[in-house]
């Protein structure tokens, strides 16, 4: 089976590193060890911004020296020197060194245009062929015909031939959508009997620059404004050279303004289009001519707050700083979590990725790690494509969970709150919402709608309907109603408000699934190497035997709804037969409850943490079991015992906790912590997309 795999492009523009981003996604998650590997980098291996993206995101193990055959500047002298041999040893011999270490080794060929005139066409081929590795060739739709590109691709399938270099199929990349249809029709008919042809579009916003990249590029110097504004991108750039009146007919959203540093009224002017809802709001400014505003100036920029957005100074002149500020290409960046999640989504949604998975034929995975496991829900949740509802839209977390959840389309969404309130943060913090909806609680035509539902349900609780109508204003009642309604598959909230707030109103009408007798919680432990489940940590203080039962039955059923086998640890301060007492008791009785309801259930106890995940101690003390040793679900007997455990085992570990995932309920409605992390946001939603799809 396949251990590697080379992706070569032989073409300019061809947007390879989001196809090597995509691959690589998959690879993390079938394998422990992935590594990746540039045959030749046009830079120091440190500084190679391909390697920098691909070790932050997936933590590769390899270290930046390790991950490069050559750099441009040997090769070329190789290459020159008529030595191409020792080129390709050189390159043979660092790629076996890191493949010795990985379990599965992603190689990314050379760029040939960006080397020189001494390279040929096929000497990507050529290395991917004394590599021994299977390759994807991405070929290049930027700014070609239809014609063009069945010919380019015609010239390398022969090259790859010629060469013997097996190719697993081609990657299109960067077609112009208007061709899109085209192009598919002509390329399938062409090499679909031979060759697995996938089309990507062109993503106009992937090659729109940040406006670091153009600080960067500049080597421009800060003069004022948030350094946080800087991750935004840069659609446009407007030199403000006339007044301030004429120049805001020109202004668009997330144009970055140069003009002169003697021009206050033009600064003024842009921050006022910023504070203004009349106008959109730009990126930021680049003042050029080495000039700076007036003191006076400068403490009025000091005091506008969250106003204010990044303004940095060149010494070039207008006209130079502009022609070189455009020439800046936007680039995939470690911390750009929006455009990489927009890269991904590209990829995920346009390439046939079981066929791919099949043709590089990844060995199966015996591990699973945190990685693993997130993206194994992203890929369920996208298929499942429910709609969620995140009623806290005056929290900037939710919102840049939004922004990613949707640009990998995982999932639909609907933010509770007023839309012109969410649009206007989400513009400060430079997100895009698109496809998301909005409703407001306090004005939406479904309040009285909703409230009559709600005194319906609980009058005979003491109900008003005055006590409903106060109710529905509330972001989690009104969400927890669109659930029950079926106008929404499912909520995710807590991020702002406490357990309590976020469970009540799914106890008060949303309710148990029939034969579930109460609602439980669990967390998802990623370990290193597996997942485990932890429940009940968050819900139930103090569970008799019955709801003991209940909640190891529960969670048995979330471990194998999220791929899990369900091995089940009653636990206890005692094994097996060793203890008594009544709180020893309490778990046997739950157990033989348990057995009862589910005897197809692989299910002990009671038994202590450590006979139930280490073989050595489960042997010595539960030998005749075969739960002790390999648990994989983990049930505590009161809420003190489990909170405190799992929260032990996150911070000494470095585990990543991912709940907690109510489960019992009849539709899904999960909590976070008040304290919750944007990808705690994102893996919750996901979870309960998957939820809903089971539901």
């Amino acid at each position: 089976m396949a251990d590697n795999l080379y992706i070569a492009s032989l073409e300019p523009n061809s947007g390879k590193l989001v196809i090597t981003l995509g691959v690589m996604e998959r690879i993390s998650r079938q394998v422990r060890r992935p590594g990746f590997f540039r045959t030749i980098s046009p830079v120091a291996a440190n500084e190679d911004s391909h390697i920098k993206l691909l070790s932050n995101r997936f933590n590769l193990s390899l270290e930046p020296h390790q991950m490069v055959g050559v750099t441009h500047e040997q090769a070329r002298a190789w290459v020159a020197a008529g030595d191409e041999r020792r080129l390709l040893r050189e390159i043979v011999s660092r790629f076996k060194q890191a493949e010795n270490q990985c379990d599965f080794l992603l190689c990314e060929g050379p760029d040939i245009t960006h080397l020189s005139d001494s390279f040929d066409y096929g000497i990507s081929i050529r290395i991917a062929r004394e590599l021994g590795t299977p390759a994807l060739y991405v070929a290049s739709g930027f700014e070609t015909a239809v014609p063009d590109l069945l010919d380019n691709i015609k010239v390398a399938e022969n090259t790859f031939r010629q060469l013997d270099c097996p190719l697993l199929g081609v990657l299109v990349n960067r077609v112009d959508p208007a061709l899109l249809s085209e192009a598919e029709k002509e390329l399938k008919e062409h090499f679909s009997s031979r060759l697995s042809v996938d089309l990507l579009p062109e993503v106009e916003s992937l090659t729109w620059p940040a406006m670091e990249d153009i600080v960067q590029a500049l080597d421009a110097r800060r003069f004022s404004g948030p350094e946080e504004g800087l991750k935004r991108d840069v659609q446009d750039i407007k030199v403000a050279a006339m007044a301030p009146a004429h120049f805001l007919d020109y202004l668009e959203k997330d144009d970055l303004i140069i003009t002169p540093g003697d021009r206050p009224d033009i600064i003024i002017t842009t921050l006022g289009a910023v504070a203004s809802a009349n106008y959109p709001s730009p990126v930021g400014i680049l003042l050029s001519g080495g000039m700076l505003p007036e003191p006076s100036i400068v403490k009025l920029l000091d005091g506008t707050g969250g106003l204010s957005i990044p303004i940095y100074y060149v010494e070039g002149d207008t006209y130079r700083t502009a022609m070189q500020a455009s020439a800046v290409k936007g680039r995939l960046m470690p911390d750009n979590e929006r455009k990489i999640a927009l890269a991904l989504g590209t990829f995920e949604s346009n390439v046939d990725i079981p066929a791919l998975e099949e043709k590089i034929r990844v060995t199966p995975a015996t591990t699973m790690s945190p990685l693993m496991f997130e993206y194994s829900l992203f890929e369920r949740a996208r298929e499942a494509h429910k709609h969620i509802v995140l009623p806290e839209g005056d929290d900037d977390r939710i919102l840049q969970a939004a922004e990613l959840l949707r640009l990998r389309e995982v999932v639909e969404l609907t933010i509770l709150g007023s839309e012109d309130s969410i649009r206007a943060r989400a513009n400060t913090l430079g997100l895009k919402l698109e496809g998301v909806s909005f409703v407001d609680p306090r004005t939406s035509d479904l309040r009285d709608q909703f409230t009559d539902i709600l005194f319906e349900l609980r009058r005979n609780k003491g109900m008003t309907r005055d006590n409903a109508w106060d109710l529905m204003g509330d972001g989690s009642y009104f969400g927890t109603m669109m659930v029950y309604r079926d106008m929404a598959d499912g909520m995710v909230s807590g991020a702002a408000h406490t357990t309590a707030n976020t469970i009540r109103p799914a106890f008060q009408f949303i309710r148990t699934a029939p034969g579930v007798l109460v609602v439980s919680s669990v967390f998802l432990m990623c370990m290193d190497t597996r997942v485990l489940v932890y429940g009940d940590c968050a819900v139930n203080p103090n569970p008799d035997s019955e709801q003991l039962a209940e909640i190891a039955i529960s969670s048995a059923n979330t471990a194998e709804l999220f791929g899990i086998e369900p091995l089940v640890a009653m636990l206890s301060y005692s094994s097996g037969s060793s203890g008594a007492g009544a709180d020893v008791e309490l778990v046997r009785k739950a157990v033989e409850i348990a057995h009862r309801r589910r005897p197809d259930l692989k299910l002990d106890g009671p038994m202590q943490y450590d006979a139930a995940i280490d073989p050595t101690v489960a042997a010595k003390k539960m030998p005749d079991s075969e739960v002790a040793g390999r648990a994989t679900v983990f049930i505590f007997p009161d809420l003190n015992t489990g909170n405190n455990t799992y929260k032990a085992v996150q911070r000494s570990s470095g585990a990543v906790a991912i709940g907690p995932v109510l489960q019992g309920l009849r539709k899904p409605v999960n909590d976070l912590s008040r304290g919750c992390l944007v990808p705690d946001i994102v893996n919750t939603v996901a979870i309960t997309a998957i939820q809903a799809q089971s539901a």
